[in-house]
């Protein structure tokens, strides 16, 4: 059912890439970025008048994300708050899973992992999970790496019957590692298991030492069959996009302490899917693929947003935009607006074309 919702969709998509193509993002800004108080309430805002907003807009935004089963949104500019708005019972502290959002934020985990001598990326993945961990010949195993893991490239059929399944018997090959993309939960949720083996800590506690407790986050990683979920409020999740804003310095406190690696997860980490990088999905490039589809489909995943935009994405609608040329930091947690409920969705693109108009980029 979903090929014909993603044929229009994309259609849609194609018809906006057309009309941007000529579109460049502006110059880089020079004001340097607020960071909220690791602990407490306090967050500093801005109001859309001061930045020349059009702020007439904003109450057809809200009408709009609460139309679309929106439960919280948050609009960062230079790190300060312009718009923070929770829908029905739903409030500043309520907690909402992340979904698949939380896949970039594993990625930097690994990072900071590797930056700590515990893990190469470039390594065979049974070098940390031990041989036998799928069920391929040790050949065609060995040839996975974590990086392969990092950008969904392992080569392991994700057509069975659980995605998510963990065990050997589910890890099957489909084709050797590094030629095939494929948006593959088993793979990426092994992750967790290595960081625990190369930290004798559980996941939980690595990640709470590493980035939660430092950037004055909440919530936690939480089990659900396979999968590895995390729970947090909404400004939890606009704290890791303003870490990723500042490319993984919480102000000038080093997070993720390795430039290079920032810099690899958050551009093409390989050819197959040039808008896929480390577990991040990446804006402005020329062509993409999806989840759950094997077509390689021409133009930006949001072609209403800044070219140069990466994104923490997940089912039902769970979003982390940052936009470095604007500043921004826009988050977006809810149910499924309705269009295709994968990583990506109509909502991308609806929703920047109606921030375009506001912000006047």
């Amino acid at each position: 059912m979903l090929q014909p919702i993603f044929t229009g969709l994309l259609v849609l998509l194609l018809g906006l890439n057309a009309c941007n193509k000529n579109n460049t993002a502006p110059p880089p800004l020079q004001t340097s970025l607020y960071f909220p108080p690791i602990s407490g309430a306090e967050w500093q805002t801005i109001t859309t008048t001061s930045l020349g907003w059009n702020e007439a807009q904003l109450t057809d935004l809200y009408s709009y994300l609460q139309s679309k089963n929106t439960k919280a949104f948050i609009l960062l500019k230079n790190g300060k708050i312009v718009s923070e708005r929770y829908f029905g019972s739903f409030t500043a502290d309520s907690l909402w899973y992340w979904a698949s959002a939380g896949k970039t934020m594993t990625a930097m985990l690994v990072g900071i992992a590797q930056k700590e001598g515990l893990l190469n990326i470039n390594s065979r993945s049974s070098t940390y999970l031990g041989r036998g961990w799928t069920s391929l010949p040790i050949l065609k195993e060995d040839n996975i790496t974590v990086k392969h893991q990092l950008t969904m490239t392992t080569g392991l059929d994700d057509s069975v019957a659980d995605d998510a399944c963990t065990t050997p018997s589910c890890l099957t090959f489909k084709a050797d590692a590094g030629t095939r993309w494929a948006y593959h939960n088993a793979p990426y949720s092994l992750l967790d298991k290595i960081i625990e083996n190369v930290t004798g800590q559980t996941y939980n506690a690595y990640f709470q030492q590493k980035i939660r407790n430092r950037i004055g986050m909440n919530g936690f990683w939480a089990r659900s069959g396979f999968n590895n979920i995390y729970f947090s409020n909404a400004r939890s999740m606009a704290r890791l996009g303003l870490l990723m804003l500042n490319k993984g310095e919480w102000e000038k406190t080093p997070i993720l302490n390795d430039s290079s690696y920032f810099n690899a997860q958050t551009n093409s980490s390989q050819s197959l899917n040039p808008s896929y990088g480390y577990l991040t999905w990446l804006n402005g490039k020329s062509t993409f693929m999806a989840p759950n589809f094997q077509t390689m489909f021409p133009g930006m995943i949001v072609p209403n947003a800044p070219a140069d935009m990466y994104c923490a994405l997940g089912k039902n609608d769970q979003k982390i935009y940052v936009v470095p040329s604007q500043k921004l930091v826009v988050i977006r947690i809810g149910e499924s607006s309705g269009t295709p409920a994968l990583a990506l969705s109509g909502l991308d693109n609806e929703l920047w074309g109606r921030l375009k108009i506001i912000i006047g980029y």
